[in-house]
């Protein structure tokens, strides 16, 4: 109660608004990334999902370089919107989804260049060094895109 009566009613507010943005990012940034991960599943070959489950190293190591690049778009778009809450929520929209398109269009161009067979790589069950350069593109990209937001 002295607890109470020391904070202003101020502070309440702050905290009730604080909260619920935690809620709604935490919505948001998990529906992106689900949004992302269907996208890498719909460009390669095989069924992502089942491949992860499986615990082929590949499918988990290029899924899980996805699913961090996707966090840095979204997380860098939550801090550049300046504290406004409805900011923020539609530049994690925006800047996820082109974000979630230049990363798979962009990666997708690489494996191309490289020849990289995506479907031969993740469906291998030993790990593989292809694997890491598509990786690594994901969070390079991820990482570019997350920078452009700024």
């Amino acid at each position: 109660m002295i607890l109470a009566q020391a904070l202003d009613a101020t502070y309440w507010g702050f905290l009730g608004r604080g909260i619920g943005a935690i809620l709604l990012y935490a919505v948001i940034g998990t529906i992106m990334m689900l949004v992302g991960f269907w996208a890498i599943d719909l460009t390669t070959p095989g069924k992502l999902p089942q491949m992860v489950r499986a615990g082929l190293p590949n499918a988990v190591t290029i899924t899980s370089a996805g699913m961090v690049s996707m966090a840095f778009i979204i997380v860098t778009a939550i801090y550049g919107s300046s504290g406004s809450l409805l900011q923020g929520v539609i530049s994690s929209l925006v800047f996820g989804l082109i974000g979630i398109i230049a990363q798979v269009a962009a990666v997708r161009l690489l494996e191309w260049v490289t020849g990289i067979d995506i479907g031969d790589v993740i469906q291998d069950d030993t790990p593989r060094a292809a694997a890491k350069v598509v990786a690594a593109a994901h969070v390079a990209l991820g990482l570019i895109v997350a920078v452009a937001v700024f």
